[in-house]
């Protein structure tokens, strides 16, 4: 997991600057790159904003009928990355965050990650234990309540 997180730090950053360049190379003007990471920021910004308020109605809207709102939580949490990642100057980032604003995605994701859950967690009425671990094992302790008498003579 540690490699993966080094490789996406520094591999990532590595891979948008180099797009950058080739992309201010191939335009000839360092300007149209730089309007072009501001306004799929602000563009990017704005669409999170306005599907995050959405979003979160629709969490309301759940809870007020009594159903459960994990679609609009998992929804919530994937706008909220996308916005996270359109605010972040590049092309990749950006092409991921605008991705991830589209519902037909996040409910391939969301199918995507309900199957990772499902197969992360066995459920045994309702308690849920982790995949892999022990069955855990009871101890029994035995114990006796003293009256007064018998502790002073215990003593």
């Amino acid at each position: 997991m540690l490699i993966r997180l080094l490789l996406l730090f520094t591999l990532v950053p590595l891979l948008e600057l180099f797009l950058l360049l080739k992309l201010t190379e191939w335009w000839d003007s360092a300007w149209y790159t730089f309007l072009l990471v501001i306004a799929t920021g602000v563009v990017g910004a704005a669409l999170a904003r306005w599907q995050g308020i959405r979003t979160w109605q629709r969490f309301h809207r759940d809870l007020a009928e009594g159903r459960l709102p994990a679609d609009a939580l998992v929804d919530g949490m994937l706008i909220f990355l996308a916005g996270g990642l359109l605010l972040t100057p590049g092309i990749l980032t950006d092409l991921v965050g605008f991705a991830l604003l589209l519902p037909p995605v996040r409910a391939i994701l969301k199918s995507r990650l309900r199957k990772r859950f499902q197969a992360d967690f066995t459920g045994q009425s309702h308690v849920y234990t982790w995949r892999n671990t022990p069955p855990r094992q009871d101890t029994i302790i035995e114990s006796r309540l003293l009256d007064e008498d018998e502790e002073d003579e215990s003593r």
